[in-house]
């Protein structure tokens, strides 16, 4: 069940990340907005093939990787608002729940280590 929650957070957040790239500058097709829309696609996509993998070390991995990218994810955030491409009250929505994301995503992590050392 928690790998659902986590899942559709995530997808949320990816959603969410591919609606306020929409609008930024045409020039940044290639770069700011695809490296925003590839790191916010990686945190859904490696929690639903780690949890595809059907153990508990493949699936803390692949909840690394996801965890990385989410935090890659918040500092492209961060950078596109400083830029001005993003005003603060999406790039506040958007920074509040990459941050319930990590918070979930932390607490898997920790729940599947202590399994993986029993």
């Amino acid at each position: 069940m928690e790998n659902n929650i986590l899942f559709g957070k995530s997808d949320e957040l990816a959603h969410l990340i591919y609606k306020l790239t929409r609008d930024f500058p045409k020039e940044e097709i290639y770069g700011l907005v695809s490296q925003l829309r590839r790191a916010a696609i990686s945190v859904p996509a490696n929690i639903t093939e780690g949890f595809a993998r059907r153990t508990d070390k493949s699936y803390k991995q692949f909840l690394l990787i996801s965890f990385g990218s989410l935090k890659e994810l918040k500092y492209l955030l961060q950078f596109s608002f400083e830029e001005e491409f993003i005003d603060e009250n999406n790039y506040k929505n958007a920074l509040e729940l990459a941050d319930e994301c990590a918070k979930m995503l932390w607490k898997t992590i920790e729940t599947i280590g202590k399994n993986i050392n029993r």
